[in-house]
């Protein structure tokens, strides 16, 4: 079959890890092609679930505390020597602490840019990306009244390169948000909006997903909500965008 060669790196192409100019031709291919479109789809939504099982068997806090006094030190005789003990233990569980709260925000902070950028490979996918059609923004605003459990505002799109498709619900790690599409040129733009005390602390930390994605990526909070702008687009379009809405809200 014609597409059998494009479906062999499929995979390598979600995770991000083929060139930038074998990037553009999948893009190209993925957005014409309906079974590789489906295929794409159905391995983003498989990566997801994945990822959403194995989040349920995180260590819980009363695990960690019941490891941390199994491996505390034993009190040591000789006071010098207990204390030297002592002190180096008590180093290295701050080190410990402090590395594990690191690792646990970059985790979290990484896994929360996967996720949006699936969700973005996922909709650009499928055969109805939108849930409610529009270029209107009255129209598409009201729409999610009832729907999501916070309100939030659209920009003017009127004198500038951005026309708005549509929008639909999404859900980021079992929290409703709103997913808007923009086109720019030949490009599509996903954005992306919840609240923010539903996500994980630090996203602000590097704004820029640090994985090798075929996306440029933009993200802050605002009035209590947290937006992610993303696509294929260039910086200059991802941040003008942005923009745009940061002026709206």
């Amino acid at each position: 079959m014609v597409c059998e060669s494009w479906k062999t790196k499929l995979d390598t192409y979600l995770d991000g890890e083929v060139p930038e100019e074998e990037t553009r031709s999948f893009d190209a291919h993925v957005r014409s092609c309906a079974s590789c479109s489906a295929d794409a789809l159905s391995r983003v939504q498989m990566k997801r679930a994945i990822q959403a099982a194995g989040r349920r068997y995180t260590p819980s806090a009363e695990f960690r505390k019941r490891m941390q006094q199994k491996i505390a030190a034993k009190p040591r005789r000789s006071f010098g020597l207990g204390w030297t003990f002592a002190a180096a233990a008590a180093a290295i569980i701050v080190v410990a602490t402090l590395t594990s709260v690191y690792l646990g925000t970059r985790s979290g902070r990484d896994q929360v840019f996967s996720e949006i950028a699936d969700l973005h490979v996922a909709t650009m996918a499928s055969s109805s990306p939108v849930d409610v059609i529009s270029t209107d923004r009255h129209t598409v605003k009201p729409w999610f009244q009832g729907k999501i459990p916070f309100a939030f505002n659209l920009p003017e799109l009127q004198n500038s390169k951005f026309s708005l498709l549509g929008g639909r619900m999404t859900y980021l790690d079992q929290t409703p948000g709103a997913h808007l599409i923009y086109d720019v040129g030949k490009h599509h733009i996903s954005v992306f909006v919840f609240q923010e005390r539903s996500l994980p602390a630090g996203l602000d930390e590097n704004p820029i997903s640090p994985m090798k994605q075929p996306f440029n990526m933009e993200t802050w909070s605002q009035g209590g909500l947290r937006y992610f702008v993303i696509g294929d687009a260039s910086i200059a379009d991802i941040d003008s965008l942005g923009e745009l809405f940061k002026a709206a809200s």
